[in-house]
């Protein structure tokens, strides 16, 4: 995401690239890398003092597995209190961008992307542990209840394009703001600011951030 938020910033768009841990790392996979993103993203309150950041116009993006967690912040408040997932006063989001993400872990995972790692990451399948996913796939979490702009590129071999198509159907549904950009590119031309895909991503971004 480096070249991305380069880009960002270069347009004026304050940017905060995170890491987490991961299935494989300690303490990665469910509920560690949830709970990673989610402190990532509330840590800007922190930081939001000293570098002059308007908390009212945050805007989550992210790719593939990243794009996930970039709706599933956005829908993360809607998630029942008591599960270990649920925070008491998660940062709100203006809006979210999905970069050919995996919005819906349950079909992921029954389509085995990656080669099982949604079930990897979730330490079971939807049938195992339906309460995971419920509370992690953000298409179970619908309406999110804020704008959210899918880019995913129309020759992905990775993630499916249709994934997003149906999601945003879903979403539309349920009376979610949500616009679908399917550019020419593959899987990884999306997060490459010199290729129409990443300007697109780009301006997904910024359509938000100016939006809010």
């Amino acid at each position: 995401m480096t070249p991305l938020c380069g880009a960002l910033a270069s347009a004026g768009v304050a940017t905060w690239n995170i890491e987490y841990r991961r299935v494989g790392d300690e303490g990665g996979g469910w509920p560690g890398t949830f709970l990673d993103v989610a402190a990532a993203a509330d840590h800007l309150g922190s930081l939001a003092k000293e570098h002059r950041l308007d908390l009212s116009r945050i805007v989550s993006a992210g790719h593939s597995a990243g794009g996930h967690f970039a709706l599933w912040l956005a829908g993360r408040r809607r998630i029942p209190a008591g599960d270990p997932l649920a925070q008491e006063r998660p940062l709100p989001l203006a809006g979210a961008v999905s970069l050919a993400g995996i919005a819906d872990l349950s079909r992921a995972a029954h389509e085995r992307l990656g080669g099982g790692a949604v079930v990897a990451l979730m330490g079971g399948s939807p049938a195992a542990v339906p309460g995971r996913y419920a509370a992690a796939s953000p298409a179970a979490l619908l309406p999110l209840h804020v704008r959210q702009i899918l880019v995913h590129g129309r020759d992905d071999d990775v993630v499916p394009p249709l994934l997003s198509q149906d999601y945003l159907s879903a979403a539309k549904t349920k009376g979610d703001d949500v616009r679908l950009v399917m550019p020419e590119g593959g899987h990884f031309d999306v997060i490459d600011p010199a290729t129409p895909a990443g300007r697109a991503a780009c301006e997904a971004v910024v359509e938000l951030f100016r939006r809010s």
